[in-house]
C-alpha cells in the first residue's frame, strides 16, 4: 500500500504524523518505553496540538527484539495473534546523554536522542542490520474516510535482498514487488498466495516478522526503494527483529519462537497416489491404479480418496458415498493388506444437504453473523456454513467425525481450502477480529485435525497434506503448492514457491506431480516426476485425469520406478534431515543463499535447491534436457553417474529422463539404505557410508536414526593426507562404505 507521489510528497488523502525526535523514555522491568514526538520541539508551547508515538521495546527470547509502536493506545487491539514463545531472556538498557541502548544478547537496538533525529538503529555486535530513521516510522490517517494506518519502514543495504514472506509465486528476490498478506485460492500462477507469512529474511542474516494476522501490505523496494515497508490499518503496529547473524541461524530462531515442525512419520516420506479431483473412480477403478503400479514394480506406500469419496453437495458429511463405497471399511482392510496407508480429503466447510449442516448448526457450532444467523455460501458447496474452530465444542464435535474415519482405517487426511474466509458482518464464538482470523482460520483447522491424530496414532505418526497456512503453520505438516499448471513455467513457478516457504521454516513441502490443471506431455510428466520424488513428499495428482504413469508411455514407468526407489534407498539420508527440521526448523528443502550465505552467485538462485544439508537438487525445465545450473566452490560429485564437478562456477549440460543434476556436497557423508521397496524400514541395517570428496583437513559427521528419528549410529570422517579416518559408532555392525566418484584416498575406519 502507497502513501506518497515520490519521495517527499504524501498522497493528498492522507494526513501523515511521522516519529520526528526522541522525547523521553521509561524503564518499566525488562521493558523499555520510548515517545517520539510527531513535530520539532523547540519552546515549551511546541508539545501542544501534536501526536505522540509510543514504542515498546521488549525481547521474548535471546537476540529477538519485539518493537510495538501505538497512536492511540485507548483502542482495543482484539486477537488472534500468532503464538509467540517467551522465554524471558536477560536483557540491557543503557542509556547516555545521546541514545538509549536496549540490547539482547549480542542484537541491539540504539535509539538516537538529539533532536529532530528520531532513529533506532538495529546491530549484530558492531554490524548494523537495519533501521528507521527520518519519514519512516508514522501514523497516516485517510482525511476522506477516517481510516488510519500504521507504517514501518526498514533500510535496504546495498546489494541487500529480501526472502521468504510465505509460499510466493512471484520473482524468488522480493526486491521491487509490492505484497498483500491474505490468504486466496489463486493458483501458482499468480501474485496471491495460499500460505500468506509475514516473516521475511535478509542476506544479511536477519529477521523481520509482522505481528498481525491481518491484511498487512508490504512495499519492498517499491515505494521508497531503499526501504522494505509495511503497514496495517489501525492504532498500532508491532514486529519482531530477528537476528541469526545468518539466513541458517534466523530461520532456526524463528522456528524457535513461532514453533517448529513435528516430525511426520517414515512412511509419508512415500509415494503418495490419489484418484485426482473430479475424474470417475470406485472401488473396482482404484483397485486397478493400485495394482497397475504393483504390476509395474513401483512401490506405492499412500493412496488418497479426493473428494468424491463423499456423496456430492454433502462435502463435508465425513461419510463414504454408498453407491461407490458399498463397504468401505472391508475395502480399506484389503487396502492396507497391500501395505498401503489411507488418506481422504476434507474441508473444514458443511454443504446445506449435509446431515451435519443442521446438526452443527443447531449445536452453534457454525459460523454466525452478526444477527445470530449461521453464515452461508453458495461458492464451492450450496449453502455451505463454516465450523467456527474458536468454539473448543465445536472443536470436539468435527474431531469426533474424524475419529470415526481414523477407527476404520484412515491414517491421516488432506485439509483442503481454509482460504476463503468471510470477513463482513461475522462474529466468531471467541469475539475474535474476523479481519484477523481470516487468515488465522487454517491454523485453528489444521491444528485440530493434526492433534487429533496425534492423540489417536501417536506422536510421530501424525500428518496432513494441507493447503493453507499462516504463521506458525510449520508445526503441522506436510503443506503442499496448490493448484499448478501442467507446464515447465508452473513446475518452475511451484519451485519458487517452495523456497519462499522455506524461508519460513516449513520443514516439509510437496506438490502436485505433473501439474494439477490440464494433462502434461509425457516429457513434462516424465521431468516432474525427477522433481517430485526429490522433494520431502511426493504425491501423484491431478484434476480431470488420473497421475499414473502408463497413461503417459512406456518409459514414464521406468523413469517414476527409477527416482521412487532412489528416493527409498536415500530415506536414512533423508529421515536424519526430517529429524533436523524438527529439532532445529531448518527445512529439508533449502535455497541456495540459506546454505551458502557467502557465496554471493547464490542469492539469487531459484532453479535450484539444497535438499538437506548434502545434496544439491537442480531440476530440469526444458524440453531439451538442458540444465543450467551454479556448483557453490569445491569438487561435487553427481550421485547418479559418479562424475566429479569443480564448482565455482556455472554448468550447462543434457540429461535424458534416468539423470539429472544430482549432487553430493564436498566434505559430506551421504547414508544410503539397503531398501528401496518402501520409506520404513530399519535405516541402520546394512546402510553404506558414501564419501564425498575431502578437502585436506575436511571432516565431516552425521546420524543414522530408527524409524522414529532416534540416532543409532554416530557417523565422522576426517581427511589428513591421502587417508580419511572414518568413524563409526552404534548400530548393529552391519555397515559398509563407499567412496564416491574417482579419488586416491584412502579408508582408514576406527
Amino acid at each position: 500500500m502507497k502513501f506518497t507521489n515520490g519521495y517527499w510528497v504524501t498522497k493528498k488523502e492522507y494526513q501523515p504524523l511521522y516519529a520526528v525526535e526522541y522525547t523521553d523514555c521509561r524503564i518499566d522491568g525488562k521493558e523499555l518505553i520510548v515517545y517520539a514526538a510527531t513535530k520539532h520541539i523547540e519552546t515549551r508551547g511546541d508539545i501542544l496540538n501534536q501526536g505522540l508515538l509510543t514504542i515498546r521495546l521488549t525481547s521474548p527470547m535471546l537476540n529477538v527484539i519485539q518493537i510495538s509502536v501505538t497512536h492511540f493506545e485507548g483502542m482495543d487491539h482484539p486477537g488472534p495473534y500468532c503464538k509467540v514463545r517467551n522465554e524471558n531472556p536477560p536483557v540491557e538498557i543503557i542509556e547516555n546523554e545521546t541514545a538509549v541502548v536496549y540490547k539482547t544478547g549480542k542484537t541491539a537496538a540504539v535509539i538516537n536522542k538529539r533532536p529532530s533525529a528520531w532513529g533506532i538503529r538495529f546491530f549484530d555486535g558492531d554490524r548494523e542490520l537495519t533501521n528507521t530513521s527520518f519519514r519512516n516510522m508514522a501514523h497516516m490517517t485517510d482525511i476522506f474516510t477516517g481510516q488510519t494506518y500504521m507504517i514501518e519502514q526498514l533500510a535496504l543495504d546495498i546489494g541487500e535482498n529480501i526472502y521468504g514472506l510465505g509460499e510466493r509465486f512471484t520473482p524468488f528476490v522480493k526486491n521491487g514487488q509490492t505484497v498483500e498478506m491474505w490468504n486466496e485460492d489463486g493458483g501458482t500462477a499468480s501474485e496471491i498466495a495460499y500460505k500468506n507469512i509475514p516473516f521475511y529474511i535478509s542476506n544479511k542474516g536477519y529477521g523481520i516478522l509482522l505481528d498481525h494476522e491481518e491484511d498487512a501490505a508490504y512495499e519492498i523496494a517499491s515505494e521508497k526503494v531503499e526501504r522494505v515497508q509495511f503497514s496495517v490499518a489501525g492504532e498500532r503496529l508491532s514486529y519482531f527483529l530477528i537476528n541469526g547473524s545468518n539466513p541458517k541461524e534466523t530461520i532456526q530462531r524463528y522456528t524457535e519462537l513461532t514453533g517448529k515442525p513435528a516430525l511426520p512419520p517414515a512412511w509419508s516420506f512415500g509415494l503418495w497416489l490419489t484418484t485426482s479431483f473430479t475424474t470417475e473412480y470406485d472401488e473396482t477403478s482404484v483397485t486397478g491404479l493400485i495394482q497397475g503400479m504393483a504390476d509395474r514394480d513401483i512401490p506405492l506406500r499412500v493412496f488418497h480418496f479426493d473428494c468424491y469419496w463423499m456423496e456430492a453437495f454433502e462435502w463435508c458429511n465425513f461419510t463414504w458415498d454408498a453407491r461407490t463405497f458399498p463397504e468401505p471399511e472391508q475395502m480399506l482392510s484389503r487396502y492396507r493388506e497391500r501395505g498401503l496407508k489411507i488418506s481422504v480429503w476434507i474441508n473444514p466447510y458443511i454443504g446445506q444437504k449435509s446431515p451435519l449442516f443442521h446438526e452443527a448448526m443447531k449445536q452453534g457450532y457454525l459460523l454466525k453473523k452478526s444477527n445470530g444467523a449461521v453464515w452461508q455460501s453458495d461458492l464451492w458447496q450450496a449453502g455451505m456454513g463454516m465450523v467456527d474452530f474458536t468454539n473448543p465444542e465445536a472443536v470436539t464435535w468435527y474431531q469426533a467425525k474424524l475419529k470415526i474415519l481414523l477407527d476404520m482405517g484412515v491414517d491421516c487426511f488432506k485439509t483442503d481450502f481454509g482460504e476463503r474466509i468471510p470477513v463482513r458482518d461475522i462474529v466468531y464464538f471467541d469475539g475474535s477480529d474476523p479481519v484477523k482470523m481470516h487468515n488465522y482460520y487454517t491454523q485453528l483447522y489444521n491444528q485440530a485435525v493434526f492433534e487429533l491424530i496425534e492423540r489417536e496414532r501417536g506422536v510421530g505418526e501424525a500428518v496432513l497434506f494441507a493447503r493453507s497456512a499462516t504463521v506458525g503453520g510449520q508445526q503441522y505438516p506436510v503443506h503442499w503448492g496448490g493448484d499448478c499448471f501442467a507446464t515447465y513455467p508452473s513446475m518452475a513457478e511451484t519451485l519458487r514457491g517452495g523456497l519462499s516457504l522455506a524461508c519460513a521454516g516449513f520443514g516439509y513441502w510437496s506438490h502436485d506431480i505433473g501439474g494439477f490443471e490440464s494433462t502434461a506431455s509425457a516429457d513434462i510428466y516424465k521431468r516432474w516426476c525427477q522433481f517430485g520424488m526429490l522433494s520431502s513428499h511426493s504425491r501423484l495428482h491431478g484434476s480431470t485425469s488420473y497421475r499414473v504413469p502408463w497413461l503417459f508411455d512406456d518409459e514414464a514407468c521406468e523413469v517414476l520406478k527409477r527416482f521412487v526407489k532412489l528416493k527409498y534407498s536415500l530415506m536414512p539420508y533423508l529421515y536424519h534431515q526430517a529429524v533436523i527440521s524438527h529439532q532445529d526448523g531448518i527445512p529439508i528443502m533449502r535455497p541456495m543463499f540459506v546454505e551458502f550465505p557467502d557465496e554471493r552467485n547464490c542469492e539469487p538462485l531459484d532453479r535450484q535447491y539444497m535438499w538437506g544439508d548434502s545434496l544439491m537438487v537442480a531440476p530440469i525445465f526444458k524440453e531439451s534436457g538442458e540444465a543450467e545450473y551454479y556448483l557453490p566452490e569445491g569438487d561435487w560429485i553427481n550421485l547418479l553417474d559418479g562424475r566429479m564437478i569443480a564448482g565455482g562456477k556455472w554448468q550447462k549440460e543434457l540429461f535424458d529422463y534416468f539423470s539429472l543434476p544430482l549432487m553430493v556436497r564436498p566434505n559430506s557423508i551421504l547414508a544410503i539404505g539397503n531398501n528401496d521397496t518402501r520409506p520404513d524400514y530399519d535405516f541402520y541395517d546394512g546402510v553404506t557410508l558414501c564419501l564425498s570428496v575431502f578437502t585436506e583437513g575436511g571432516e565431516a559427521e552425521t546420524v543414522v536414526t530408527d524409524r522414529q528419528g532416534k540416532a543409532v549410529m554416530s557417523v565422522s570422517a576426517k581427511r589428513n593426507g591421502d587417508v580419511l579416518k572414518l568413524s563409526v559408532e552404534g548400530g548393529n555392525g552391519n555397515w559398509d562404505y563407499q567412496v564416491l566418484g574417482e579419488q586416491n584416498i584412502r579408508v582408514e575406519c576406527l
